[in-house]
């Protein structure tokens, strides 16, 4: 079946008549007749009943038409959207991002895309780091922002963007709220509220239990919306990287003697042709300022 068989159809049902469906389609008449002749032959019985002065559809013609221009518009529609993503007009970005990064880091970069992009198409994939690394072998992202990520991958290509410090996050009207700073004997007697997705999730407890601090007497949480949430109930304090998304409900405070960070890096994979979008994403944010998060 070919389309333009389809087009020369849906004009002869169009017009009901064959010499306007030709003119229409601008083909001479035994040209248009031969081509629906070979479709129903395809298809295996007339379409039309071909009566003076008009032609007429026939049963299996009524059933045929929905479906074949169902068919036509859809071809026209893959090779108009083909169209517009060669030309730049369409762009479609699949994007990882670590479960524990704030996207308001990602909003202003998003925003320009929008505006490069007439019609963006965006799918933000979540996960944790082994989870983002399987999201980029497989080809479902082409691009991720995560914190370190400790697989071995010779095609795992990585680009800093900014190295930051955890602090302590409170309610606004804890107790140490209005600390400018923190030392470790005031949190003996705390609740800690521990994101178990978190990339420094082991080595934050190690190094609070080094100061001999309970971590058994707490909460542990696999969302960060979560934490938020509990946080401004005053369920504990938490410690969380800088970038987080801190409400006016919270404070954030450094705690002496807890020294802990982490860098944030944009992944790719090496060697994988890339689409336009997610060439112009890599460009912003290499270039964006990150200075405001940084150490």
């Amino acid at each position: 079946m070919e389309m333009h068989q389809v087009r020369y159809f849906l004009a002869t049902v169009s017009e009901l008549n064959f010499t306007k469906a030709a003119d229409r389609c601008n083909v001479t008449q035994p040209s248009l007749t031969r081509a629906i002749k070979q479709l129903e032959d395809e298809l295996g019985g007339d379409l039309f009943r071909r009566e003076r002065p008009q032609a007429q559809l026939t049963e299996l013609g009524q059933r045929m038409y929905p479906l074949l221009k169902q068919c036509y518009e859809s071809a026209l529609g893959a090779r108009s959207l083909a169209s517009a993503i060669k030309s730049g007009e369409v762009g479609t970005l699949r994007l990882g991002v670590s479960r524990t990064i704030n996207l308001e880091l990602l909003t202003l970069c998003l925003l320009e895309l929008k505006r490069l992009f007439e019609r963006l198409e965006l799918k933000l994939l979540r996960g944790t780091p082994g989870e983002i690394v399987q999201l980029l072998k497989k080809g479902e992202a082409e691009l991720a922002v995560a914190a370190d990520i400790d697989e071995e991958w010779d095609r795992l290509d990585r680009w800093p963007l900014f190295t930051e410090r955890f602090q302590l996050l409170v309610n606004a009207g804890h107790r140490l709220a209005t600390h400018a700073s923190v030392s470790i004997e005031d949190l003996r007697q705390e609740r800690f509220l521990r994101s178990a997705h978190c990339e420094r999730a082991e080595r934050l407890a190690v190094l609070l239990r080094s100061h001999d601090l309970d971590l058994a007497n707490g909460h542990e949480l696999t969302s960060e919306r979560d934490l938020i949430t509990l946080l401004e109930a005053d369920f504990g304090v938490a410690f969380a990287p800088r970038s987080i998304a801190c409400p006016k409900t919270l404070k954030q405070a450094a705690v002496d003697g807890v020294e802990l960070d982490r860098s944030v890096y944009l992944y790719g994979v090496a060697g994988r042709e890339r689409t336009a979008v997610a060439s112009a994403v890599l460009k912003m944010l290499r270039a964006a300022d990150w200075s405001r998060y940084a150490n």
